[in-house]
């Protein structure tokens, strides 16, 4: 039978001889076996002629023996992300003590809020924080909160460790800041990810009926030289490049979402039938244990398998609506814990998400004051705001992408 993990069971796991913490769950999707879902799709050139499925991270892997073609559904990245979005809204309930920094975005991007060291892509490292403020209108990089980790090691880890833990856990490369590719660089220590076994490609059908009965050669579609109108059919009244009115688009009624679209069959990124998706997981207390501190090595260790084990706890109780059409629920009681010591044996492990956030807590409030998180729960080490040349570049992809001008793509 499976144990609750106290704090005292935890700390001998970091200084015993388990090397990992690690949990399997059979999934299936919400609307039964059998039902198509849709993985990620990946760019493709599409005139090629392409196999049904071209989309898809497809690969063959080996199970009970046998070579069995699976699919990727989320990946080691997203799954990352989706954990410390999680973490952060633990965090933002004041329900969790985390060293985190944020960056406003209120004046640029009032959908966006703020940014975190949690839901950047490349937590403290990322570029958005770089290019950023502090209150005293220093670059973030230049600051004193800013320099503090950038000498960070895996001998010496107590820097990034006081300011972002989390890179400790899920990884982190400080490539952009002032040492380049020679800056901090620590290995993910919790990885998971979703595949679809014995996975078959399907076929995606589109088709739209305008109700008005708009033809495609009802008009030829310009782009409306008033941008708040943004098209028009009267080309006195479209925008000029070379005294010659600009199309919108190709210049169909279609452009502008109108007019009938005949049924259309698709099969590069169609969906996909699975006999049922696996998540696995895997924390590394070895890769924490090889993390050097000068002082309370053990105390913080036990805080990064304390943090990797919430992330996943948290993670897992808010389900696993991974995208549009891809909503899966687990099987069998969901996802096992298990722990696994050097020579091989494994033991069950049991652990909820209230005891979770008790067990993080516990630990955190373990570390020696040297290590100690300074910031209330819910409260920010910091919170920068963009440069003006970072704010140009938000509002100007948001104006670009409302007027169709980029799609994003180089």
């Amino acid at each position: 039978m499976a144990q609750s993990l106290t704090l005292d069971d935890l700390r001998k796991m970091v200084e015993g001889d388990v090397v990992a913490i690690r949990g399997r769950a059979t999934l299936q999707p919400a609307g039964g076996p059998g039902d198509k879902v849709f993985p990620p799709s990946h760019s493709v050139e599409e005139k090629a002629k392409l196999p049904a499925g071209a989309k898809y991270a497809f690969e063959t892997r080996r199970r009970g023996g046998e070579d069995v073609r699976c699919v990727l559904l989320d990946s080691v990245q997203s799954q990352a992300n989706r954990m410390e979005e999680a973490l952060q809204s633990l965090w933002e309930d004041k329900r969790i003590r985390l060293p985190v920094v944020a960056v406003n975005l209120e004046g640029v991007a009032p959908e966006l809020g703020r940014v975190t060291s949690l839901t950047a892509p490349h937590r403290i490292a990322d570029a958005l924080l770089r290019d950023s403020i502090d209150s005293e209108k220093r670059l973030f990089r230049v600051s004193p909160l800013g320099k503090s980790f950038a000498d960070a090691t895996p001998r010496r880890a107590e820097p990034l460790f006081k300011v972002c833990p989390t890179g400790l856990v899920f990884g982190i490369w400080d490539s952009t800041g002032p040492k380049g590719g020679l800056g901090a660089k620590f290995a993910r220590a919790l990885t998971s990810e979703i595949v679809g076994i014995d996975a078959r490609p399907g076929v995606k059908t589109s088709s739209r009926i305008d109700p008005t009965g708009i033809v495609t050669k009802a008009a030829e579609i310009f782009e409306a030289a008033d941008a708040g109108e943004t098209w028009t059919h009267d080309p006195k009244l479209a925008k000029k490049k070379a005294d010659k009115p600009v199309k919108f688009g190709d210049g169909k009624t279609s452009e502008i979402n109108h007019s009938n679209i005949p049924p259309t069959i698709e099969d590069l990124a169609g969906g996909v039938t699975v006999n049922h998706a696996e998540q696995t997981v895997v924390l590394s207390v070895a890769t924490i244990r090889r993390l050097g501190f000068a002082e309370g090595a053990s105390e913080a260790r036990v805080v990064l398998c304390a943090l990797g084990l919430l992330a996943v706890a948290a993670s897992q109780n808010r389900g696993h609506d991974l995208r549009s059409r891809c909503l899966l629920v687990p099987t069998d009681g969901g996802l096992r814990l298990e722990t696994v010591a050097g020579d091989g044996r494994t033991s069950p492990l049991h652990l909820g998400l209230e005891e979770a956030i008790t067990l993080y807590n516990e630990a955190v409030k373990s570390l020696p004051k040297s290590l100690a998180f300074t910031s209330e729960p819910g409260e920010a080490l910091a919170i920068l705001e963009p440069t003006p040349k970072l704010g140009h570049l938000i509002k100007e992809s948001r104006r670009l992408a409302a007027a169709g001008g980029d799609d994003g793509a180089e």
